[in-house]
């Protein structure tokens, strides 16, 4: 620790500029993410879900062997994410603010890694610009300041690619347990994690092509052995849990990748969809979703495309990154649905390290460079000017938190029933905060009503009251409680709250 110290502060004092224009970034990009964040926090149904699982694994050691279930069938995610949030969620006293600020410090150590890697492969500006960009990307803190599996894919997909990087430019060998370890956890952020593989396996190649007749070629395929069993032992969870359960996540995969519903189509839809996700690459990261802004960022993605091409010059660390992201974008192009922002996540660091390699590259060129200065100027003036941090809160968790009480007000310490009308949010939300309260809230389940099913099932309505009809849903919360009656109702801050019981 004393030699890494005395190495900062001796780089501090070689670079007192680059030190402070660095520090700022990190401050702004801290103050972006950490601001009231009580009150920004994303705390909806997968936010209500995971603290459950985490706080049961923590009150009653109980670990999970899957993480969320995905959008896509009966398919399941490792629970790596549920094993990071934990201390967390125990150092914040179980308040779900704290598996959020976890996030945004991941998100801040993104920000320096950025700037770490830029500087690295391309030079000092090209580390600023890039970690500057991503600090103030409006996107990017959205998904940097709520505690979801999907928004610590942009640190380890960054790690991932960096790890295979050491290995095939430094010779780094060690650095393949690190590649190992950090895949894990991207595939366990989201699968689209998979589409990183392509990149690894190229560089991984060219690695073992450069050393297979040297003295290294055996350490780099011992190394290469404990990256894949560490990477092997990271998802035995989820291997388990598919033995147990009679192989459901694997089947859900294979139906996945063979149906025609979900994936493939015809070519003149798939350039279009192709198109579409480098414009929302332009548009929603780097340009705050402004047009003029997105189409000039998207002609120069494009340029630098054919020049690297056009130069062969794929070997390079530039070379890398805009592999990394067409073959991503290849792969989510092949997906017939929506493609969402969180969806780009193992993608996040790539444009924004591409725009910081330009400016390394045009900085001694006189008039190209104050153009490009002209257009980063004004990248970073739309960005402020759209950031999150300027809109109204939320207040989600506060909300939740609201109605909690009262729920737990009405029950008057009786055993009760719970459910929810929404199209957003499940009763996890609410279930959460009443079990930290010691409130008696019942699961209904149809195989054992006499002792889950109680007198009184309160259903929490999110619509106007005119759209609410507790009695009728067909939600399984209320059908397994029975023929009901609306016995009472409240209004509550965002809808309406019903007391049912039973017909007689």
């Amino acid at each position: 620790m004393e030699k890494i110290a005395l190495n900062f502060k001796n780089w501090v004092k070689r670079n007192p500029v680059e030190f402070w224009i660095l520090l700022s970034i990190l401050v702004i990009g801290a103050f972006c993410r950490l601001y009231k964040i009580d009150q920004y926090m994303t705390f909806l149904g997968d936010e209500g879900r995971d603290v459950i699982i985490v706080r049961r694994f923590l009150t009653q050691l109980h670990p999970p062997l899957i993480g969320p279930g995905t959008s896509i069938g009966n398919m399941y995610l490792g629970p790596l994410y549920y094993y990071m949030m934990a201390p967390a969620l125990l150092l914040a006293n179980y308040s779900p603010v704290g598996p959020a600020v976890q996030i945004a410090v991941l998100g801040v150590a993104t920000i320096f890694f950025v700037w770490f890697v830029g500087r690295e492969w391309f030079g000092r500006t090209a580390g600023l610009v890039a970690a500057g960009l991503y600090a103030i990307s409006p996107t990017v803190i959205f998904f940097s300041r709520s505690s979801w599996n999907p928004n610590i894919m942009p640190f380890f997909a960054l790690l991932t690619i960096y790890s295979i990087w050491k290995v095939w430019k430094e010779n780094k060998l060690k650095w393949l347990i690190v590649l190992g370890i950090s895949f894990a956890f991207v595939l366990q952020s989201h699968y689209l994690g998979l589409l990183l593989a392509p990149t690894l396996l190229i560089f991984w190649l060219f690695s073992f092509l450069k050393i297979r007749k040297t003295e290294e070629k055996k350490p780099f395929i011992r190394n290469s052995l404990i990256g894949v069993i560490l990477f092997l032992l990271l998802m035995s969870p989820l291997l388990f849990f598919d033995i147990r359960h009679g192989w459901i996540n694997a089947a859900a995969l294979g139906a996945f990748i063979t149906s025609n519903k979900d994936i493939g189509f015809s070519l003149g839809t798939y350039f279009s969809k192709a198109g579409s996700v480098v414009s929302m690459i332009a548009s929603n990261l780097i340009s705050a979703r402004n047009v003029y802004l997105s189409v000039i960022t998207l002609a120069i993605f494009l340029s630098t495309t054919i020049w690297v091409l056009v130069t062969k010059i794929i070997k390079s660390s530039l070379g890398m990154i805009l592999l990394w992201l067409m073959v991503g974008v290849v792969g989510i192009s092949f997906y017939k649905g929506a493609v969402y922002d969180h969806y780009l996540g193992f993608l996040f660091p790539a444009p924004f390290l591409i725009i910081g390699a330009i400016t390394e590259k045009v900085k001694k060129t006189g008039v190209w460079f104050s153009l490009f200065t002209t257009f980063l100027l004004l990248l970073v003036c739309v960005n402020l000017i759209n950031s999150p941090v300027l809109s109204d809160p939320t207040f989600q968790m506060q909300r939740t938190i609201s109605v909690a009480k009262v729920i737990q007000e009405k029950a008057n310490g009786e055993r009760f029933n719970l459910a929810t009308i929404s199209d957003l949010n499940n009763r996890d939300v609410y279930q959460y905060f009443l079990m930290i309260w010691g409130a008696k809230v019942v699961d209904t389940d149809p195989s054992s009503i006499k002792f889950t099913v109680t007198d009184r099932l309160f259903v929490v309505c999110e619509f106007p009251r005119e759209k609410c009809d507790p009695v009728h849903n067909p939600s399984a919360w209320i059908t397994n409680f029975g023929w009901t009656k609306i016995v009472d109702e409240w209004t509550i801050w965002g809808g309406t709250l019903f007391e049912l019981g039973h017909t007689k």
